[in-house]
C-alpha cells in the first residue's frame, strides 16, 4: 500500500524497491478480476470456479507484499519507535479504512430497510469485520499488533530462517487443512477464518524473512525462474483438479470446492507470488521502454485506491445492468471488459484524490501537485545523460543497487 510521506527525522530513507512495488498492480488486477467474476459471470459455471480457485491467491499475495515491505521499512523499529510506528499505521490505514466503510455504508444504506438504531449497528459491524473486500485491512491491522513480536521471532531465527519458514508453512497447512475439513470451531472457519490473522501466518513470516534476504531470494528467483514457472503451472493444474473433483463430489474427502482457504492450493500461491515478483522485476528493468516503466510505477502509486474504490464501480456497473449483456456476448468478454472499465476508473479517482484534502484519509498517499497528473517520466527520451532524481530509470537503478550489494 502506497503510504503517505514520512516527517521530517532523522531516520536515513531507504531505496525504494520497485519491482516489488510492481508487484501491486499486478495483484489489483487480480483483486479486480474475482470480484468481477462474482458479479458478472454465470455462478453455475464451472469455469468460473475454476478461475476463482486460483484468484484467491490475491489475498495471500497482498500479506505476503505488504509484510515484506513493512519489515524493509521497520526493521530498525526499535530505534525508530513503536509510538512512530504505530502513528504511521494509523494514518496509512485505520484512517482510510474507516473512511471508505463510512463510505460503503451509505452506499448500500437506501433500499436496506434500516432504522437508525438497526443503521448503527450495521455500520458497527461493518467497521468491526470488514465491509466486503476491505477485511484485508482487518487482517493487515491485526498483524501490526502483532509485528514486534513476529519481528522478534524473525531475528530469533536469524541463523535458521528457513526452518522459521518451514514451520509456519507446516501450520499454514495444518491449520487450513483442519478448517477445510470442518475440524475447527465455526468462528475459525468459512467468513470469520478470512479476517483472521492466524489464517495467513504462513505469507506473513515469509514476507518478514524474504525482507531480511532479499538479496539471496532476488538472485535464487532470477536462476529459477523458468523452473518456477513450470512448477507454478503444474501446482494450478493440480489445484484444478483437486477444484473439479470436489465440485463433481467424486471423492467426499476433498471438502468444499467453494472454500477460499484450501490446501490444495498453497503450492499454487507460493509459486504465483514468486512468478509476480519475476515479473515485477521485468516491469521495471532498465531495458523496458519509459513509458511501460512509468506506467507501472503509476499503477502501483494507485494501487491502494483501486483496492478501496473498485466496489463502487462494480456495484455502478451491476446497477447499470452490466451482466445482462452475456446475452448478445460470451460470458468472458463481458467480464474482461468490466475488469478494464473498473481499473481505469478507480485510477481516474485514485489520481483526482490524491490531488485534494482527501489525499491521506482516502487513498492514504500524501496530496501530490496537480502538475505530476501523468506519470514521471512518461515522455521524457530515453537519452541525454543520467535520468532525473524520482524518475523511473532513476530508482530502478537505486533498486538495483540496494539489492546486489
Amino acid at each position: 500500500m502506497t503510504e503517505p510521506a514520512r516527517p521530517a527525522t532523522d531516520r536515513p530513507s531507504k531505496p525504494r524497491l520497485d519491482h516489488v512495488d510492481a508487484m501491486r498492480p499486478v495483484k489489483q488486477l487480480g483483486v479486480v478480476s474475482t470480484h468481477s467474476l462474482l458479479f458478472f459471470a454465470p455462478a453455475a459455471a464451472i469455469s468460473v470456479g475454476g478461475a476463482l480457485t486460483l484468484l484467491h491467491v490475491t489475498r495471500e499475495a497482498f500479506l505476503f507484499i505488504s509484510a515484506c515491505m513493512l519489515t524493509y521499512g521497520y526493521a530498525d523499529i526499535g530505534r525508530i519507535g513503536y509510538r512512530y510506528f504505530y502513528r504511521r499505521r494509523f494514518v496509512a490505514v485505520a484512517v482510510p479504512y474507516a473512511c471508505w466503510t463510512v463510505i460503503y455504508f451509505l452506499v448500500s444504506l437506501p433500499g436496506s430497510g434500516l432504522g437508525v438504531w438497526g443503521g448503527l449497528r450495521h455500520f458497527g459491524y461493518l467497521l468491526g469485520t470488514g465491509y466486503y473486500q476491505l477485511y484485508y485491512l482487518v487482517v493487515i491491522m491485526q498483524f501490526y499488533v502483532l509485528f514486534p513480536a513476529l519481528l522478534w521471532l524473525v531475528r530469533r531465527f536469524a541463523t535458521r530462517p528457513w526452518t522459521l519458514v518451514g514451520i509456519a508453512l507446516f501450520v499454514q497447512v495444518l491449520v487450513t487443512s483442519l478448517m477445510h475439513w470442518d475440524v475447527l470451531p465455526p468462528h475459525m472457519r468459512g467468513y470469520w477464518a478470512t479476517r483472521e490473522v492466524t489464517s495467513y501466518l504462513f505469507y506473513l513470516v515469509a514476507g518478514m524473512v524474504v525482507a531480511f534476504h532479499l538479496h539471496d531470494v532476488h538472485r535464487f528467483l532470477l536462476r529459477n525462474g523458468w523452473r518456477i514457472l513450470g512448477a507454478t503451472v503444474i501446482a494450478a493444474a493440480l489445484a484444478e483438479a483437486w477444484y473439479v473433483a470436489a465440485d463433481d463430489h467424486l471423492v467426499s474427502w476433498l471438502g468444499s470446492g467453494s472454500d477460499p482457504l484450501q490446501p490444495i492450493v498453497i503450492p499454487f500461491n507460493i509459486g504465483a507470488i514468486a512468478c509476480v515478483y519475476l515479473f515485477g522485476v521485468w516491469l521495471v528493468e532498465e531495458r523496458r521502454p519509459r513509458p511501460v516503466r512509468a506506467m507501472a510505477m503509476s499503477g502501483s502509486d494507485n494501487s491502494y485506491t483501486i483496492y478501496l474504490a473498485q466496489m463502487l464501480f462494480v456495484y455502478a456497473l451491476s446497477d447499470l445492468g452490466w451482466r445482462s449483456l452475456e446475452r448478445v456476448v460470451p460470458w468472458p468478454i463481458v467480464v474482461a471488459v468490466a475488469v478494464v472499465i473498473v481499473v481505469l476508473s478507480s485510477v481516474l479517482l485514485s489520481s483526482v484524490l490524491a490531488r485534494t484534502p482527501l489525499a491521506v484519509a482516502l487513498t492514504g498517499r500524501r496530496r501530490e501537485r496537480w502538475s505530476t497528473w501523468l506519470p514521471r517520466g512518461l515522455w521524457r527520451s530515453e537519452e541525454g545523460g543520467p535520468a532525473p532524481a524520482g524518475s523511473a530509470r532513476a530508482t530502478a537503478a537505486a533498486t538495483a543497487s540496494a539489492i546486489t550489494r
